[in-house]
């Protein structure tokens, strides 16, 4: 007999598995506490590193940190402080007219 017809949800429920899909691996700066800031931080392979973090808010029970890495994209992440695990919570693309503008090569 299925699952289904029991009555029980066999799948975990989705906010638990996406949060699980979004998982990453941070390097903090630790001044006067622990996980103070992100220096840097892996997602699906690649290394990000942190240029600037651009805004910090706090939650009950987590600390989120909005980053802008070197290629100028942003990442808001987000620090449970009891499982101490860390996730990526947004993204945003720079846009090409956002992008510095470099020295010219003409």
């Amino acid at each position: 007999m299925q699952a289904a017809a029991l009555g029980v949800n066999a799948r975990k429920p989705a906010s638990r598995k996406g949060r699980a899909m979004r998982e990453i691996q941070v390097e903090c700066y630790a001044g006067h506490r622990a996980d103070e800031r992100p220096v840097r931080f892996v997602l699906r392979g690649r290394t990000f590193e942190v240029q600037e973090v651009e805004d910090r808010w706090y939650s009950p029970g987590a600390t989120f940190f909005r980053v802008i890495v070197e290629d100028g994209n942003r990442y808001v992440l987000r620090h449970d402080e009891a499982q101490d695990t860390w996730t990526w919570e947004a993204f945003r693309a720079v846009r090409k007219s956002e992008k510095p503008a470099g020295p010219s090569t003409e």
